[in-house]
């Protein structure tokens, strides 16, 4: 990060009083020049008076060498004060050079209290920083997906080859788990592209009424949430935003269906309500469960961390992508995704979003997030 700097003289400023103090010099030495050659021949008393020539001939050769000297100091003094004026350009640019060549760990790092030049210096250094912290998590997510996609098509493979050497094999078997092996593996494409299609915040904005989503997502994971004993409860306040109806679809249908298979195994409950505030949205989904420990909560939004410590089963093995997806979705719409652990056991999980309205409502409106 940027270090915290003292502000100083502008840079504008600087060359102004350089430019100045230039000027001032030469009609200094231009005054000095007619005092010391010019005026001597000039007497104070009034029984000679000098003529054109005269003055001609004691003027003009001094003035001569002064404007060689003026020119000389002019030209040196300008090219060392240019260069130290530009200084920070030049370190600008060859990290810029070398960030180009695919350096990014290279800093600007000016010294010396703040002007325009190193207040560029830090900007350029802040983004230096974000990109290769972009670029870490890119190369990690690639990793990490190309392992959890190589999985499925390796099982796939081995199981062929099995069945292919024993006669005895059971045909219904070997189809039945390769129709698993490849729904698993079609699901994780299907989150990656959501993913990329989130990051790259590839969508049409719309008026989305959020509660209905809400409604609509819990009424499809009703089934699944009978199944495995798990109450679903929806409600709360009309809540309008702006974006993709299914990227925020998605994002619902994500978190409910986290809420559901990561549950107790019977007689849990998910909670989701929508909350109306009057500078922004939130979506509040709220499972029971077993305890989450802080630091397996700050880590569930990351791709592919499934978190150990919750529960997990055979009928849904997950692609770790679940809140992952919902965080960028929440970011392409300008919001953010807060994940606390829930008193008793479970997960509290609360999206912000932008309010599309926010004159519309009243301070005095607004009712507490559960």
């Amino acid at each position: 990060m940027p270090m915290t700097r003292r502000r100083g003289m502008s840079a504008r400023m600087k060359l102004t009083l350089s430019y100045a103090a230039v000027v001032v010099i030469s009609g200094a030495l231009l005054l000095a020049a007619v005092a010391l050659w010019l005026l001597r021949y000039v007497p104070d008393t009034a029984d000679f008076f000098p003529n054109r020539s005269d003055l001609t001939r004691a003027f003009v050769p001094v003035a001569f060498i002064v404007m060689l000297v003026l020119l000389a100091i002019g030209l040196g003094g300008g090219w060392v004060l240019a260069g130290r004026m530009l200084a920070p350009l030049d370190r600008i640019g060859h990290a810029a050079q070398l960030a180009a060549q695919g350096s990014l760990s290279h800093r600007v790092s000016l010294e010396g209290p703040r002007d325009e030049f190193r207040d560029l210096a830090d900007v350029f250094d802040s983004m230096l920083e974000q990109l290769e912290a972009n670029m870490a998590e890119q190369q990690r997510f690639a990793a990490n997906a190309s392992h959890e996609l190589r999985t499925p098509l390796a099982i796939s493979q081995t199981m062929l080859e099995v069945a292919r050497t024993d006669p005895d094999r059971d045909v219904d078997a070997l189809i039945g788990r390769l129709q698993e092996v490849n729904a698993r593996a079609i699901e994780l494409t299907e989150a990656l592209l959501m993913l990329s299609r989130a990051e790259r915040r590839a969508f049409a904005r719309e008026p989305v009424e959020l509660s209905l989503l809400a409604e609509e997502a819990v009424e499809t994971l009703t089934p699944l949430a009978d199944h495995r004993g798990v109450g679903v409860d929806v409600g709360g306040d009309t809540a309008h935003v702006i974006g993709s109806a299914a990227l925020l679809q998605q994002l619902i249908a994500n978190l409910v269906h986290n809420g559901i298979v990561h549950n107790l195994p019977a007689g849990g409950l998910v909670a989701v309500r929508t909350h109306s505030r009057p500078e922004a949205v939130a979506l509040v989904v709220e499972n029971t469960g077993p305890e989450l420990p802080a630091h397996v909560v700050a880590t569930l939004a990351e791709p592919f961390q499934r978190g150990a410590e919750r529960t997990r089963d055979v009928d849904h093995a997950g692609v770790g992508l679940g809140l992952a997806i919902v965080q960028r979705i929440a970011q392409a719409h300008e919001g953010s995704l807060v994940l606390t652990p829930r008193a008793g056991g479970g997960l509290n999980v609360t999206v912000w979003l932008p309010h599309p309205f926010p004159s519309a409502l009243r301070h005095g409106d607004a009712r507490p997030v559960a």
